[in-house]
Order: C-alpha cells, then sequence, then structure tokens
C-alpha cells in the first residue's frame, strides 16, 4: 500500500518505519528541511531503540522516502497519517492549529480518494471538525473527492516503540464507514493477523480512547506515590505493602513502585487537555486534577528531603544527579522530573554535576547555567558531591560501583528517587539510602561536618517518605 506520513517526531517516524518494514511504501513529510536533512545522513531526532536499522533498511529498500513537499509527499497515497504535535497551549488545552492548518492544505491539493487518519492525541471531536473541513473545501472546489477521516491513536511508549508497534497490545480503530474499517484492518494485518488485538469503534470514543489510557496511568502512578507517602509516615514499608498489592489479580503487579512522579511527552500534557475538555462540559474531573497535584508535588518532596539532609543554606552544596530524560531509553525531557528538581536546585544556589547516557545534549538546549556541569562518566559526576539524586532508572545505574561511588561522594547520602537500591546494599559500604516509603531507621552513619547531626530517615518522613 502506498502510504504518507506527514511529521517525522517520535510517533511519525517510528509508524513511517514500521510499516515500510511490513512491504508498503511510505513517504514522509516534514517541513523542517534540516531534520529531513540530518534523517537522510543518519541523525535521528531522537534516541530510541532499534529505530536507526529500520530507517536505514527502510530507505535502503526504497520503501521510505522523505520530502519537505506535503504535496509531493501525498500523490498517489491511498493513505494519509497525520502525526503533527498537539502541544499544551497556555490554558491546558491541546494546541491543534498545526493540524487543522495541516487539513485545510491537504482540502485544497488533494487530487484523488483517500483516507486521512489522525496519528496525532486530539481533542474528542477533533475528526468530526477536520472532515467537515474537507466536505467544506472540496465542495468549494466543485470536486466529487471522497475524502474520510479516521482515527487510529498511538499507544507507543518511548524506549519500546519498536516493539510496540510491531507486537501491539492493541491497535484502535475510530471510523465513520466500513470501507475506512476494512483499508485500517487490512493495513494492520502483519501485526494482528487474527484480529483480536483490532478494537474498531467510532470516531469519538477512539479519541477518548487514548486520554482515558494515560489518565489511568498517571491516576496509577499518582495512587501509588499517594500511599507511599502516607504509609512512611505510620511507619510502614511500601515495598512491602507493594508486594501485597501485586497479588491481587483486579489491581496487578505493574507500576508499583513509588518514585518521583510521571513527566514526558504525553502524561502531562495529556492530563491537562482532558481536565480542560471535561470542564469546559462543566464535568469537575476531581479525580484528574488531584492526579495532577500530587505528581506536582513529588519533586517538591524530593528537593525538601535533599535541603533538610545538607541544611537550608544550599549555596555551599554540590548535587548529583544521575538520568536526565523522564525515562530510559529516551533522551526526551519534556516535563522530566530531573529538570524541575535541578532548577530547584540551581535557583537554591546549590552547584549541580548531572549525567545521563544520551540525554545531556538535549539539556544543554535548555538550560543555560554555569552551575550546571554535564559530565560524560557517572561517577565523575559524584566527585566532591555532597549527594548523589538517582532519578532516571537506567540499567547502569541498577548496579553501579558502591565502593567507588563512596569514594567519589564527599557526604554519603543517595537519595533513591526510583527505588533501584536496598537500604542494607547501601549501608555496607557506608551509604546513607533515602527513598520514598521507607520504613524504619538506616543504620546511623558517621559523616562529615556540617551532616553529621543530619536526620536519619525515619526522621524525614515527615517530609513525604524520603
Amino acid at each position: 500500500m502506498k502510504l504518507a506520513i506527514v511529521g517525522t517526531g517520535y510517533v511519525g517516524l517510528v509508524t513511517a518505519a514500521c510499516l515500510a518494514k511490513a512491504g508498503n511504501e511510505v513517504t514522509c513529510i516534514d517541513n523542517n528541511v534540516s531534520k529531513l536533512a540530518r534523517i537522510a545522513a543518519g541523525q535521528l531526532p531522537f534516541h530510541e531503540p532499534q529505530l536507526p536499522c529500520l530507517v536505514n533498511e527502510g530507505r535502503a529498500a526504497g520503501r521510505l522516502r522523505f520530502t519537505g513537499s506535503l504535496r509531493d509527499g501525498v500523490q498517489d497515497a491511498s493513505i494519509i497519517f497525520l502525526s503533527i504535535g498537539t502541544p499544551s497551549a497556555a490554558d491546558g488545552c491541546a494546541d491543534t492549529s498545526s493540524l487543522l492548518a495541516c487539513v485545510s492544505s491537504l482540502a485544497e491539493m488533494l487530487d484523488h480518494d483517500c483516507l486521512v487518519v489522525v496519528k496525532s492525541t486530539a481533542p474528542v471531536g477533533t475528526c468530526d471538525t477536520l472532515q467537515e473541513i474537507f466536505r467544506s473545501k472540496l465542495r468549494a472546489r466543485g470536486t466529487g473527492l471522497h475524502i474520510e477521516v479516521a482515527c487510529n491513536p498511538e499507544f507507543l511508549a518511548e524506549g519500546s516503540a519498536v516493539h510496540d508497534f510491531l507486537e501491539p497490545a492493541r491497535i484502535v480503530i475510530g471510523t465513520a464507514s466500513a470501507q475506512a474499517r476494512a483499508m485500517l484492518r487490512q493495513l494492520y494485518t502483519p501485526f494482528d493477523a487474527d484480529g483480536k488485538r483490532t478494537l474498531a469503534m467510532e470516531l469519538r470514543s477512539a479519541e477518548f480512547a487514548k486520554y482515558a489510557c494515560n489518565a489511568m496511568l498517571a491516576a496509577r502512578v499518582s495512587m501509588v506515590n499517594e500511599l507511599a507517602a502516607i504509609a512512611a509516615q505510620m511507619g510502614a514499608d511500601m515495598d512491602a505493602v507493594s508486594s501485597v498489592l501485586r497479588t491481587d489479580p483486579r489491581i496487578g503487579g505493574r507500576y508499583l513502585q513509588p518514585g518521583v512522579g510521571y513527566g514526558g511527552s504525553c502524561l502531562p500534557k495529556d492530563l491537562r487537555a482532558l481536565i480542560r475538555m471535561a470542564q469546559d462540559r462543566q464535568e469537575p474531573a476531581t479525580l484528574l486534577r488531584s492526579v495532577e497535584l500530587v505528581n506536582q508535588r513529588q519533586v517538591r518532596l524530593l528537593f525538601d528531603a535533599i535541603r533538610q539532609y545538607v541544611g537550608d543554606d544550599l549555596g555551599h552544596c554540590r548535587i548529583a544527579v544521575w538520568g536526565l530524560a523522564f525515562k530510559p531509553d529516551t533522551d526526551d525531557i519534556r516535563e522530566a522530573p530531573s529538570l524541575i528538581l535541578i532548577r530547584m536546585l540551581l535557583d537554591a544556589g546549590a552547584q549541580v554535576s548531572a549525567y545521563d547516557p544520551v540525554a545531556n545534549k538535549p539539556v544543554r538546549r535548555v538550560i543555560h547555567d554555569a552551575a550546571l556541569n554535564l559530565s560524560d562518566d557517572a561517577y565523575a559526576a559524584c566527585d566532591g558531591s555532597d549527594a548523589l539524586v538517582v532519578i532516571t532508572e537506567w540499567d547502569e545505574f541498577r548496579s553501579p560501583d558502591f565502593s567507588r561511588l563512596t569514594r567519589c561522594l564527599a557526604s554519603p547520602a543517595v537519595f533513591d528517587a526510583r527505588n533501584l537500591y536496598r537500604r542494607e546494599q547501601l549501608a555496607a559500604f557506608g551509604l546513607r539510602h533515602y527513598r520514598i516509603g521507607q520504613a524504619g531507621k538506616a543504620p546511623r552513619q558517621a559523616v562529615p561536618t556540617p551532616y553529621a547531626a543530619s536526620p536519619e530517615p525515619s526522621e524525614l518522613r515527615h517530609n513525604g517518605g524520603y
């Protein structure tokens, strides 16, 4: 099948490469010419495991090409996918202006029947709006073309997006006609041969499904973090509690580790948009607002715990941070908890030395502060630091050389924001372990002045569990 994909961002490029792998002829379209030049040179605009190989294979086979011309790119395409960003506006709404502008252009230039599929996460009712744009503009042109709009939301997790596309847990198709539904089922047959994971529905349900999934996941994260904070106040250990929760089939075993909260390009943006959609329809969205408030609180709790350990005056402190991306296996730093924490530390006068396997470069583009040092080595980032904060759960952080880490740090404190370590494990190397949801006292360690009177983990529990 001949396909066009507008937008070579995260969703567009992964979709294009995977559909080309299945044998389709795919043309990617983007108005950012410099980005296209970098892709042509083998430099993808973001880090995603397996994707570079797929892109190179598709280009070498002649099934994947790139162009900056919308008119050229959509020529003869049976299906046109729209993977255009819908960032948060100031009021929380998803900004669909670029999506609307693209459709308006398509309505003025298309000269053949086709299916236009919205991959972008857009407010419920957007597909109806786009269909009306096509209807009115085609009528004005006096053409009898049949162009239908469908919804096919993406469910790609950064870091495993290629796997998620090739072996999907579900494929959601929202259409207004049986013909459009049949086209999309045929397209996705290589990824769902028996059709059992393909869920067909009407347009608005498909649009809402993406928001519902992200809202449920965000609620899960915030619920566990809220429970962990309460557990710590009561002397209970959230790790032990989570082991009980996992045995309940109604709850399941995933996303039960407390931490510093969610970030990235989807959950924060989509939750804000859903709250705004509810507000516009006089629905209170009380739970969704609470989910957001709990998440916003998590980084502040971590900052307060660090400040309580080193003292109110952070001007004399150097804090090491491991992890900058909002999650492992990506270089995406959008709304990353690490950046929120770093800005708080810098504003308080602290020096920050940070390391991430792949996200240093994007951070350099957004934070220009002489007090922030971005290191190319995890242990070098810790040299002379008064505490280490582990904030992204990269595999290389799971079993570090604790003996070397102890020698690097000026004060042996590890703030484990992703619950990667056990207290006894760190205590064996003279390291203090602070984590959310922790119960009981860590072994008291002798620490250099001015940290001799620093509070133990049990004393920090009133700060939210760190």
